[in-house]
Parts: C-alpha cells; sequence; structure tokens
C-alpha cells in the first residue's frame, strides 16, 4: 500500500474574507462590527473546507484533511482551539453557535470530496443543499440575533433556494468538473437513466428538469420572504439582501432559458443596486 502524503497545516495563514462587491460581502457589511466579524470567521471557515473538496488534492488527501477539521470543530468546542480555529471562539461563545452545524458543513463538502455527485435522487440532493447551505443559515441566523425557531426556517428555506440557484447557474461549469446535481427523478422523467454529466447537460429536455428545479427554488423563496416580513427588520437585513440578490440570479436563467449554449448570467449593475437601495444597504 502506498502511504498518501498529508498537505502541510496551513493554520497560521490570514483568515479568507469575502469579495469585495459580492453580495455576501454587501449582506455583511450591514451588521454591526462584533456580528460582522463573526461572520466573516465562519465564512473563512467555509471558505477552507470548500478549497478543501474542490481543489484539496487527492481524494484520500481531501478526506484526511476534513478529518483533521471534524477534530479541529471537536477540539474547538473541548476548549482547545487550534490556531485555524481561534477566530471561531469569540462567535461560538457569543452567538451561541452549534457544533452539529459546523459538523454539518464539514459532511457537505466531503459529499462533493468522497466521490463526484452525479444524479443524486432527491433525497440526497435535499440533504446535500441542508449541509452546504442551510447549516451555514443555522450558523448565520443565530449571529443576526434571530429569534430562534423563525431563525431556522428561515435558514432551512433560503439555504436551498440559494443553493438550488447556484446549481441552475453552474450546470455547465460543474459538468465541466465532472459533477451533475440535477436529480434522478428528474431526469427519469424526460428519459435519462444514469447519464454522465455532459449527457444530461446536452439532453433536449434537459430544461423540463431545469425548470421544474427552477419551481422549487422559487417555492423557497416565497416561504423566505414569508418568514422574513414576519421578523423585525434589523435582524433580517443580511437576509433579504442575500434573498433579493440571489434571486435575480435565478431569475436571469429562466429568461435565458436552458438550450445550449447558455451563457454565464449576470444581474445587471441597476438590478442590484435596486436590490440594495430596498434593503438600505446604500
Amino acid at each position: 500500500m502506498t502511504a498518501v502524503a498529508s498537505p502541510a497545516p496551513q493554520e497560521e495563514a490570514a483568515p479568507a474574507l469575502p469579495a469585495a462587491g459580492s453580495s455576501f460581502y454587501t449582506a455583511m457589511r450591514l451588521l454591526p462590527k462584533p456580528r460582522r466579524e463573526a461572520m466573516y470567521a465562519v465564512y473563512a471557515f467555509c471558505r477552507a473546507v470548500d478549497d478543501v473538496a474542490d481543489d484539496g488534492g487527492t481524494r484520500p488527501v481531501r478526506q484526511a484533511e476534513l478529518d483533521r477539521w471534524r477534530a479541529d470543530i471537536d477540539a474547538l468546542y473541548q476548549g482547545r482551539p487550534v490556531a485555524r480555529t481561534r477566530d471561531l471562539v469569540g462567535p461560538v461563545r457569543d452567538f451561541g453557535l452549534k457544533r452539529e452545524d459546523f459538523q454539518a458543513v464539514i459532511d457537505g463538502m466531503a459529499m462533493d470530496a468522497v466521490e463526484d455527485i452525479v444524479a443524486p435522487d432527491e433525497a440526497t440532493l435535499d440533504l446535500y443543499c441542508d449541509r452546504v447551505a442551510s447549516a451555514v443559515g443555522r450558523l448565520s441566523v443565530r449571529i443576526f440575533g434571530m429569534p430562534e425557531a423563525d431563525g431556522i426556517r428561515l435558514a432551512w428555506h433560503q439555504g436551498r433556494a440559494l443553493q438550488l440557484t447556484n446549481i441552475l447557474r453552474d450546470i455547465d461549469e460543474d459538468a465541466e468538473r465532472g459533477r451533475l446535481y440535477l436529480p434522478r427523478e428528474k431526469l427519469r422523467a424526460i428519459g435519462l437513466t444514469d447519464p454522465t454529466p455532459a449527457q444530461a447537460i446536452a439532453h433536449p429536455r434537459i430544461g423540463e428538469v431545469c425548470a421544474g428545479l427552477a419551481r422549487e427554488a422559487e417555492a423557497h423563496y416565497r416561504a423566505t420572504w414569508e418568514i422574513i416580513r414576519r421578523n423585525p427588520r434589523r435582524p433580517t437585513k443580511a437576509a433579504r439582501l442575500m434573498a433579493g440578490a440571489y434571486h435575480l440570479y435565478l431569475k436571469a436563467v429562466v429568461r435565458r432559458g436552458w438550450a445550449a449554449p447558455r451563457a454565464r448570467v449576470k444581474p445587471g449593475k441597476l438590478a442590484l443596486i435596486g436590490v440594495a437601495l430596498r434593503h438600505g444597504v446604500i
């Protein structure tokens, strides 16, 4: 058996920050400094484990590094933070962040790292969305200061809305990486059984699958806004901006359509400014 070399630890690296001008960066600017810095620490964690899943070397190396992250999160909650989790000490203490949500994010990244996801069944796709998006939402709503019950509901719906939007926006890029997040049941409905990603996205009826997923995303956006509207404005400001900005992406891909070649979509600057104005950013 050939030993697999482990990557050198990078615990002293500076925390990753969201790109200036991104929807996430703009949304986080709405928060008071302690909450903003807590969100940046959570973002840095999510970026780090996402980088492992996508670009962390061979599959055994990626699995080993994600296992190290699991151990580091456990140590954090046992009062023994390592350098790369030290920025999470304050947020965990001050906002009651849950260990299981950090571990769920790692588990979601492991779903990509262990093997490429190709046409998961709907239950697996929903689990994936919960781990990589709604778990982040559960961490976020506690930092935002939302009431517990509605915060968890918001994370459930908004996480799925945003992740389904990402999937629909990125079907071509994902296929180039050998991944296909469109659900198996919807693919079978158009006559596709066990397709490769390239075969699926080239199918003449793929638009039916994408349109069905877009309708599911729309339902999650509607539920997201119902929760947001019944809660105070201050703790939901960041969620409002994220929902408004991401919904523009969904509307843009639906408007573009699903026939190949599919141009990469990006909402217009005026539309994004409109979202920012409506939610008190500028």
